[in-house]
């Protein structure tokens, strides 16, 4: 039988991190409409905003979801977690300029999957 580990502190950060992720939501579909409704966005756009988020999101998912992987044994919230972070790291590299929207939209669909993997981590330690 599998020893687990109770780390109580880890569980605030999951139920943390999904909300986080859906700031990033927010403000990635917030920035879209505010694309459609205005030439200029302004300070929405800055790449820092997009890279501080990134920094925290990582951060985050590898705290969270690293203990979550030591108390319950399951490694497949980390893995889906990740998948996330990859598919919201690349988009990062695409143009931020709203005028394919991909940009956002790869960033919402990586989100979604990180939020999937802290929301998985969540219930296993449940």
């Amino acid at each position: 039988m599998t020893r687990t580990i109770r780390l109580p502190w880890t569980l605030p950060l999951d139920r943390l991190a999904i909300g986080l992720s859906g700031l990033c939501v927010v403000h990635c579909i917030g920035t879209s409409v505010a694309l459609a409704l205005m030439s200029a966005a302004g300070g929405l756009l800055n790449p820092l905003i997009h890279e501080v988020g990134l920094t925290l999101a990582i951060s985050l998912g590898a705290i969270a979801l690293g203990k979550g992987a030591l108390e319950h044994g399951y490694m497949a919230p980390a893995v889906v977690g990740s998948l996330g972070l990859g598919m919201m790291a690349g988009a990062l590299h695409l143009p931020h300029d709203g005028s394919g929207g991909s940009e956002a939209v790869w960033t919402v669909i990586g989100v979604g999957i990180l939020a999937f993997g802290h929301d998985l981590n969540y219930r296993a330690t449940h």
